[in-house]
């Protein structure tokens, strides 16, 4: 059942993504509804089993910590940690806590920062590096590799976002597609630099720390 929910969930985000791109004068709405996905996936997550409760809220933690990182480096065009810190959390939380960290932290910053058609987007891009750092954990555990990975995701991120402006806001060619990707490229090598330098200062250290409280939140005390 848990499955099922999590499917319905992921499907009613993208839906929600794909109305907010299509008519971004109602963004509203769609974030609405993607915030109510995102209720119930954590409702959901509660009745998975005698843990479920502590992995959620560290799952929490870090989705409120990526936030506030990229609230922090707001100022900085386009660098921001989040997308590191959400990929660390794949790496050693595991795949549905990467992609709730990743949804998180979307969700949480555009509170601060503006939510519009954009929100959707940023919320299944974010889950998706959450995913990639879940699905490539035993890659990742290595710097240079977690460097270059997040290097590239912060290109695959940005194009997500240039995809919902184009759909949005500009006619439906591959020429205006490529004018505005040529136009935000500068940017999106601000986003994928800043990636390697957290990855690589901070990275496999911040991995170090979840995964000491991934063991923690397995470990049961019985008494005799």
């Amino acid at each position: 059942m848990s499955r099922l929910v999590a499917a319905g969930c992921v499907g009613t985000a993208i839906v929600a993504a794909l109305w907010a791109a299509e008519s971004p004068g109602t963004a509203a709405l769609p974030v609405l509804l993607v915030a109510g996905a995102l209720v119930a996936a954590i409702a959901a997550w509660l009745e998975t089993g005698p843990f479920s409760a502590k992995e959620l809220a560290v799952a929490a933690t870090v989705g409120g910590v990526a936030a506030a990182s990229r609230l922090l480096f707001a100022a900085v065009p386009n660098v921001k940690p989040t997308t590191v810190i959400v990929v660390v959390a794949g790496v050693a939380l595991g795949l549905r806590s990467g992609v709730l960290v990743g949804a998180i932290a979307g969700f949480v910053s555009d509170l601060f920062l503006g939510q519009g058609p954009w929100t959707p987007w940023h919320m299944l891009a974010w889950a998706g590096c959450g995913a990639v750092g879940a699905l490539l954990a035993p890659l990742l555990r290595r710097r240079i590799a977690l460097a270059v990975v997040c290097f590239v995701l912060g290109f695959a991120f940005d194009f997500v976002l240039d995809l919902q402006g184009w759909w949005s806001y500009y006619p439906h060619t591959l020429p205006a597609l490529a004018a505005l990707v040529a136009r935000g490229l500068w940017f999106d090598v601000a986003h994928a630099t800043g990636n390697v330098v957290f990855a690589l200062i901070a990275g496999s250290e911040l991995r170090r720390v979840l995964e000491r409280y991934a063991r923690r939140l397995r470990t049961e005390v019985v008494w005799a």
